[in-house]
């Protein structure tokens, strides 16, 4: 039997899949709900600097250097979901595996002194449910830390321009031209104020794309960035 197709019949089949097809599609792009993601860098200086309730992890103190605060799903708009999926509760048992460097990289400075597992469940529950079109709970904290990794030395890129956390104080974009020139991306800058009222360094943000797997352009940086002269504390 031969079956004789036109050009019409073609393209009205293809546009007949095409449009059995579309909901599902949106219904994915409706799904991921976000436009990019913050990677949020956190200085242990600044935070035990501004609080009184800073205490060392169950490990020790940290090192010196930046630490996970969260991986945020975020908006071009400046607005971000948050609690998407209590349904999706945070099981330590799917980053074991990650466990090691999860100690390491994003410990939780909070007291009473703990392993950090209650700060990665609020991290889930908060952020990483909102991200669950794109990805599970181990590959979120995965590309949380490997994010962090491709962003490893900021320290030192800020030591190579005269930027040491010493206690002295820095011109806000001499800080984002430091790490620009490490990442070739422009970081956003929160601050925080230590016990004298002085602003100083606090979070470094910089944006991912939806995978979480390569850094970008930020869209958009978070709201209250700090300006001028600026404290780098020691810890």
């Amino acid at each position: 039997m031969q079956i004789h197709c036109s050009k019409l019949s073609i393209m009205k089949f293809i546009l007949l899949v095409f449009f059995l097809a579309l909901p599902s599609f949106c219904s994915a792009l409706e799904a991921q709900g976000f436009d990019f993601f913050y990677l949020v860098l956190e200085w242990p200086g600044s935070f035990c600097g501004a609080t009184q309730s800073c205490c060392y992890p169950n490990s020790g103190k940290p090192a010196s250097d930046f630490l996970i605060h969260g991986l945020w799903p975020n908006n071009k708009d400046g607005s971000y979901p948050s609690n998407c999926d209590p349904n999706t509760p945070f099981d330590s048992s799917q980053i074991s595996d990650l466990s090691s460097s999860m100690a390491t990289e994003w410990p939780s400075l909070a007291c009473p002194s703990n392993n950090g597992e209650s700060f990665w469940a609020h991290e889930w529950a908060k952020h990483g449910t909102c991200a669950e079109s794109v990805l599970n709970e181990h590959d979120y904290f995965h590309a949380a830390l490997s994010l962090k990794d491709k962003a490893n030395g900021i320290l030192q890129m800020l030591s190579s321009s005269g930027i040491e956390p010493n206690d002295n104080s820095y011109s806000v974009n001499s800080i984002i031209e430091a790490i620009n020139g490490g990442i070739g991306y422009a970081a956003g800058i929160e601050c925080n104020q230590d016990e004298s009222g002085s602003s100083q360094l606090y979070q470094v943000y910089l944006c991912a794309d939806t995978s979480a797997s390569s850094f970008i352009n930020c869209p958009v940086f978070p709201k209250g960035g700090c300006s001028g002269e600026i404290k780098f504390p020691s810890f």
